[in-house]
């Protein structure tokens, strides 16, 4: 079996990040798994926690964080083929969780693999799906994620993970191994407990606007005015949402996140 390295982002983690360790620890590949936690300057208890459940932990500064910067922290720290990038609140199913993700890597074309439940039209995903560059070109902002995903660590030593986007930095990634003739599996099998239902307004309207403006960094996206936004917000398919918070904040996020990224892209 491939050795495998869990790298956990985190901070001010420790409501949750003791749970997510210790159902690591419970994962029954054995010595085939490192855990790695990349503390970004907490306050609380994370580190602690961290290092009493034998995770080595990499530190660095509030000051320096990016998702991809952090990440590239804890790959450099690594020794497995297989790097499992997770949530610190993103919880593993069952002890079996870590050897599925190891298995998608059978297939020396996969370049990374993740665990969500919805296909591209946001309809439930039942079974394995494979993106290649075709399938890549009709749908550009669905796939890789790194909140429950893993990739290639020698992949990653040829080309890191972009450390100057705000977000999306998971899928740019996969993205540029995609179109050089790699593959990304999505199953619902690999998926984890882990949601943002719980988010209020300000962080969910923050986590739009990162995951777009990355988007905009290097996609070539049509501009998106007022004119663009207000038959987003109209969509009869939206029915009742159109009342609620979320649709609001999550399309204005949309809005100021492809303008800033816009003039960043390179």
């Amino acid at each position: 079996m491939k050795r495998a390295s869990v790298v956990i982002r985190a901070k001010d983690e420790a409501a949750s990040i003791g749970r997510t360790l210790g159902l690591l620890a419970d994962q029954d590949v054995g010595d085939a798994l490192e855990m790695i936690v990349v503390d970004s300057g907490s306050s609380d208890a994370t580190v602690k926690i961290a290092r009493d459940a034998q995770a080595r932990v990499v530190e660095m500064t509030a000051h320096e964080f990016t998702f991809g910067r952090a990440l590239n922290r804890g790959c450099e720290a690594a020794t497995g083929d297989i790097v499992i990038a997770l949530s610190a609140h993103a919880f593993p199913p069952d002890p079996a969780w870590v050897r599925r993700m190891i298995e998608a890597f059978e297939d020396e074309r996969v370049a990374c693999a993740c665990g969500y439940d919805t296909d591209p039209n946001g309809l439930t995903l039942s079974e394995r799906r494979v993106q290649d560059a075709d399938d890549l070109e009709r749908h550009p902002m669905w796939g890789y994620t790194n909140a429950s995903g893993a990739f290639r660590l020698d992949l990653w030593r040829e080309r890191p993970f972009r450390e100057d986007m705000p977000g999306t930095e998971d899928k740019e990634w996969a993205a540029y191994w995609v179109n050089r003739g790699r593959l990304t599996i999505v199953d619902p099998a690999l998926s984890v407990d882990h949601t943002h239902h719980h988010d209020g307004p300000v962080l969910t309207y923050q986590r739009s606007r990162r995951e777009w403006e990355g988007f905009a960094m290097y996609l070539d996206l049509p501009p998106y005015g007022l004119r663009q936004l207000m038959p987003d917000w109209w969509n009869v398919e939206a029915g009742a949402r159109r009342l609620g918070w979320r649709r609001a904040v999550t399309l204005g996020g949309e809005w100021s996140g492809r303008r800033r990224g816009r003039r960043r892209r390179r």
